[in-house]
């Protein structure tokens, strides 16, 4: 049969599609969009609430920071969710998710030490905190516009950890030292006037 045949590459089409879609982990809800079921909810009353399926972070009057854990550690998993945030001060906002231990970090907004929007990059608290090769230097371009709605992927395998916003790859970084399993967390960082909300969080352990 000709290789151009049209029904032979239809069919070449659909079974790539249907590998890519069986190999890609099956996602389940870890916000259920109701409350704070699979997160640790000691503290969090003051921090977190839940308004029309969206989870909402937000400071107490003093500017504390909040991180809120899941009740469960993860090592190898791909998380997926929305989020959007809207900084009321020139700080911006500053927000994240934490993961493995020692803690790595996913930016979202603004770095509080370096003071420019580190969205989508890895922060890991050393020297320097956001290594060159875990920089999502394309970041402006991949994000819409402040205050709407932008889908993120993180994946963590082994000593590798990935970012996609919006459907597209964003930044890599690899290093051996974050291997240990811990809770993830979503960040509220103190000293900011800052809110961030959350949906569609889905999780899948690999």
């Amino acid at each position: 049969m000709n290789p151009c045949h049209p029904r032979l590459s239809a069919l070449l089409v659909f079974a790539f599609a249907a590998s890519a879609f069986a190999a890609d982990p099956k996602l389940a809800p870890l916000f259920n969009g109701k409350d704070l079921t699979n997160f640790q909810a000691d503290g969090a009353a003051e921090f977190w609430r839940v308004e029309n399926g969206v989870l909402v972070g937000e400071n107490n009057a003093a500017q504390k920071g909040h991180v809120l854990w899941t009740k469960k550690e993860y090592q190898d998993f791909v998380i997926e969710f929305d989020a959007r945030w809207k900084g009321t001060t020139p700080r911006g906002v500053d927000t994240g998710v934490e993961m493995r231990k020692p803690h790595i970090q996913l930016q979202l907004g603004v770095s509080g030490s370096l003071r420019v929007d580190m969205t989508g990059s890895f922060y890991t608290g050393g020297k320097p905190a956001y290594p060159e090769a875990g920089q999502a230097k394309n970041a402006k371009e991949l994000l819409r516009p402040e205050g709407e709605w932008n889908t993120f992927r993180i994946q963590a395998k082994g000593d590798t950890f990935i970012c996609w916003i919006n459907g597209k790859k964003a930044s890599e970084y690899t290093d051996k030292k974050f291997n240990g399993a811990a809770p993830l967390g979503l960040q509220i960082h103190g000293k900011v006037e800052m809110k961030c909300e959350y949906r569609n969080v889905r999780i899948a352990e690999l």
